[in-house]
């Protein structure tokens, strides 16, 4: 679990020095369907990051509810044999 949360930090300081190093750039265009914004490289980049990472932790507790489910049902099945 250690190497897990090192690596982790790890990449959290490269996306911070890589948007930092990007933060003079200029303003971006982003169109979407009917949407069109701008906005600096720097928000994107770690509104990207963000978006990445909920979408993970959103599979991430899917995965743990299924698992913590499996489980009970296999402790009620040794309880009653």
């Amino acid at each position: 679990m250690k190497i897990f949360l090192w690596i982790a930090f790890l990449i959290i300081v490269i996306v911070a020095i890589f948007a930092v190093q990007n933060s003079s750039a200029p303003l971006i265009t982003i169109n979407f369907l009917l949407w069109k914004f701008e906005t600096s490289l720097v928000y994107m980049i770690l509104g990207s990051i963000v978006l990445g990472i909920l979408i993970t932790f959103l599979f991430w507790i899917s995965r743990a509810v299924g698992a913590s489910l499996r489980k009970g049902d296999q402790n009620k099945e040794k309880a009653l044999t």
